[in-house]
């Protein structure tokens, strides 16, 4: 069982940067693939990032070169660390976790709550 709690959302002009955390609870974290998911108003939920066990790294086409997730698993968290940022990257982001690699949101087993982004023009 694992237990998911983002931080670290707010408001942000465009082109600044902003770090969102997700803390994990459970004694297996390091057995987990960890992703941020996101969902605007009116869509669905997309993939954003993932990160293996060891650190292997995919991201969206959309988030490629200015979004990087990253884990540090002795604290139990993943962190998303999104620069350059757009205001169609306005939406609520989600941490989540996978026993296996995936990409797609319906291979995820546990969500956190979200957090709100809102990147202003």
């Amino acid at each position: 069982q694992v237990q998911l709690v983002e931080s670290g959302g707010g408001l942000v002009q465009a082109g600044g940067s902003l770090r969102v955390s997700c803390a994990a609870s459970g004694r297996t974290f390091n057995n987990y693939v960890m992703a941020w998911f996101r969902q605007a108003p009116g869509k669905e939920r997309e993939f954003v990032a993932t990160i293996g066990w060891t650190g292997s790294r995919r991201y969206a086409d959309s988030v490629k070169g200015r979004f990087t997730i990253s884990r540090d698993n002795d604290k139990k968290l993943v962190y998303l660390q999104m620069n350059s940022l757009k205001p169609e990257d306005t939406a609520v982001y989600y941490c989540a976790a996978a026993r296996y690699w995936a990409t797609r949101a319906d291979q995820y087993d546990y969500w956190g709550q979200g957090t709100q982004v809102t990147v202003s023009a």
